[in-house]
């Protein structure tokens, strides 16, 4: 496998407010969700990015990793032109994680960035709405 497509999404209810993200790698058939706790949609869905990278690097292997070309597809139009340098960075918040996915991609042959719209993110979107949903029915029970 010299090539994986990655959806990726993070969304908050409220900004900032209760935040998840949502992962499906493609090829492998995985998918991930993680609640994030109290973000902004915005670092949610760096968020996702980062994890998704340090998931295939976890799954593949440090050394199988340098020979895969990694597809980031998400619906975040924001974050993809920051990542492929055609919008600056203004948020400070979201320099860390820039930076991160920056020397993350460094362990990849290859990470391409691709901005879609949200019809075609509906797999990545469900899995944050999921852990969304089971995160608030986590909060009813406790009171």
């Amino acid at each position: 496998m010299n090539k994986l497509t990655v959806f990726c999404d993070g969304g908050s209810r409220g900004n900032p407010g209760p935040a998840a993200l949502g992962v499906f790698i493609q090829q492998l058939n995985k998918e991930y969700s993680q609640y994030l706790g109290i973000t902004t949609n915005n670092e949610a869905e760096y968020q996702a990015i980062i994890f998704a990278l340090k998931k295939i690097k976890q799954l593949m292997g440090k050394d199988e990793v340098k020979n895969i070309e990694i597809e980031i597809k998400a619906d975040s139009e924001l974050v993809v032109k920051q990542l492929m340098g055609q919008y600056k960075l203004k948020e400070g918040r979201l320099v860390p994680l820039f930076v991160e996915i920056w020397n993350s991609k460094q362990d990849f042959k290859k990470v391409f960035f691709y901005h879609i719209p949200r019809e075609e993110n509906k797999k990545a979107d469900a899995l944050v709405n999921r852990e969304l949903d089971s995160q608030k029915r986590k909060e009813n029970k406790l009171f």
